[in-house]
């Protein structure tokens, strides 16, 4: 193979510019139309009402994630981030308590924890599936730790057997971020039921999406009722509901609107469908770089399903002898995106370093009593920071429009890459 390649002045493999991901037609227009004509686009009052619990379209979306997902409860949020903090705070911790989560995430994982007064330690991920390491969370566990975030990052699941193994025999929670991975399973089951609740979300990037919004499942009422009050400024209404255990039940607003509901029920319709279209790329993308030596496609946890929002292939620079930032800059002039690495480690960000949150006395980080001990130093998730320095590469080109031929023609730039890398080597050099 003697094209030229692209960082070098050749001709790209695709010159069309990428297609927008836009799932959303004729149905999602059609039912926001009814919302706008009947003129309520807030179900919500903040009060001891029936209103306290959303409009219409917001009870329809959480009935049927009560329905597909068969959990007793469901609370719709604005976004997942707000979700995760609900359903925190919902647990009851509060200043001087832990969370143990991933430090390889989307940053609300770990900060949603700070805004209910809590910290998070970071526990190392698994070497192929990039979630929780459970070796790694056991111990991590203190006296101060209540609760287990567990991330199904990328599309797939947990290791949420052991992970729920754990949380059991510590008397911890288990709460997984789902934020990634509708409508993927573990053992059979569903994520984001398996743990005490989990969050989904509905952000513009996610695989059903309403713009923003999330929605949390959970079989245990009080979880459901305690995310409920702060949805909705649950100060105001805790009194009428007679209830003794008022930790934690001041509110915000976590409402999601009657139109972003709207498009979201439309959109929970297509998830399987999505889901099923993602997949139908990834297998085949996998068929062709499967061959390819120094490229290690997506491992999938035994007897579970992975949905894909993500899909992440490890690079091994002994083998091809590209270094890795070079070989995803010329895969990228081809007209294909491609990732070095996903996000830094997040106890490397200024607000773990320094342990500076609410206010000048470092809250809640100075209230811990284990504040002294508590490192977020480099080195501290060995796994993360060589995966994500050195391995990880991820792309989004998996997603509808795209076709097969796209997908072989990303498969067909990576060979012709490794196929002129001494040319690249040379010209870069």
């Amino acid at each position: 193979m003697t094209e030229q390649l692209a960082i070098l002045g050749g001709e790209p493999i695709r010159k069309e510019t990428l297609p927008p991901y836009n799932t959303i037609g004729n149905e999602e227009k059609n039912e926001v139309l009814k919302v706008l004509e009947k003129g309520e686009l807030s179900g919500f009052v903040a009060g001891n009402t029936e209103n306290f619990w959303g409009g219409e379209y917001v009870k329809k979306l959480e009935n049927n994630f009560k329905s597909y997902f068969n959990v007793k409860y469901a609370v719709a949020v604005n976004s997942a981030t707000s979700g995760l903090h609900a359903v925190l705070s919902a647990t009851g911790i509060g200043p001087g308590d832990e969370i143990i989560t991933s430090p390889y995430t989307q940053a609300a994982s770990a900060t949603t924890a700070l805004f209910c007064g809590a910290i998070p330690i970071f526990a190392d991920i698994e070497e192929d599936t990039f979630c929780l390491d459970p070796k790694s969370v056991e111990k991590l566990i203190s006296p101060n730790t209540k609760v287990i975030v567990a991330v199904n990052i990328f599309g797939m699941a947990a290791n949420l057997e052991a992970l729920k193994n754990i949380a059991i025999k510590h008397n911890l929670f288990l709460i997984e971020d789902n934020a990634q991975a509708p409508g993927a399973k573990y053992n059979s089951k569903y994520t984001g039921t398996i743990g005490d609740a989990g969050v989904f979300s509905f952000n513009r990037h996610k695989t059903i999406q309403c713009g923003e919004g999330g929605v949390i499942i959970t079989n245990n009422e009080k979880l459901a009722t305690k995310a409920a009050l702060m949805r909705n400024h649950g100060e105001l209404t805790v009194d009428g509901m007679e209830m003794n255990d008022i930790v934690n039940t001041v509110g915000v607003n976590y409402r999601m609107t009657e139109m972003e509901a709207a498009v979201a029920n439309v959109q929970f319709k297509k998830l399987e469908s999505l889901n099923d279209y993602r997949i139908k790329l990834a297998d085949h993308l996998t068929s062709k770089l499967q061959k390819i030596s120094g490229i290690s496609t997506p491992k999938i946890r035994e007897n579970c399903t992975h949905v894909y929002y993500f899909y992440v292939m490890l690079y091994d620079q002994n083998i091809t002898k590209v270094p890795r930032e070079l070989f995803v800059k010329a895969i990228n002039a081809e007209g294909f995106p491609l990732r070095a690495g996903y996000v830094r480690p997040i106890y490397l960000e200024p607000l773990y370093q320094k342990k500076i949150c609410f206010g000048k006395s470092g809250f809640p980080f100075s209230y811990n009593n284990r504040n002294d001990e508590i490192s977020y130093n480099e080195g501290i998730c060995p796994v993360t920071e060589r995966l994500h320095n050195e391995k990880l590469m991820l792309t989004n080109f998996i997603f509808p429009p795209l076709t097969i031929n796209d997908i072989e023609k990303f498969a067909y730039a990576f060979e012709k890459v490794l196929s002129n890398k001494e040319k690249l080597l040379n010209k870069i050099s």
